[in-house]
């Protein structure tokens, strides 16, 4: 009696369906957490590479800021994110540039500020912790400077 006792206690039945009930949890918010991060830094690609057009158009001649707004809203638009408002960029035409030797050149700024959402981490967050600034948007800033033609 003692014998089938010590075999039932000993059994390792379920002992798969536990060990995977334990690790798919942390596994899935592991994979979630690449995704969404992926998604962070391939948005901050785009809006760094608007700056960057964004500065491009602003450092020539006889180029006004609506001409500036228009590339980046452009660049931003074929990178396939959500359209940005008007102020969210802000364009600096007064500002200088080091090239060398405390030499300064006059340059132009681009800067982008755009609220970037998780599509899973932020509403798990408002789940687990009540903070009202845990499920806010994450802002994202890029900006470029170049000198002036």
């Amino acid at each position: 009696m003692i014998r089938k006792l010590h075999a039932w206690v000993r059994r390792e039945d379920g002992a798969a369906l536990l060990e995977m009930a334990l690790t798919l949890p942390l596994l899935l918010v592991v994979s979630v957490s690449i995704f969404e991060f992926g998604r962070v830094y391939q948005t901050w690609q785009v809006l760094t590479n608007a700056a960057r057009e964004g500065a491009r158009v602003a450092v020539l001649p006889n180029v006004d800021d609506a001409a500036v707004l228009d590339r980046v809203k452009t660049y931003i638009a074929a990178g396939q994110l959500p359209p940005i408002d008007d102020n969210q960029v802000t364009i600096n035409r007064n500002t200088t540039v080091t090239i060398g030797a405390g030499v300064t050149a006059p340059a132009s700024l681009v800067d982008i500020q755009y609220p970037f959402t998780f599509i899973v981490m932020q509403p798990v967050a408002k789940l687990l912790v009540s903070n009202s600034t845990v499920g806010a948007a994450l802002t994202l800033r890029a900006s470029a400077t170049m000198r002036n033609e």
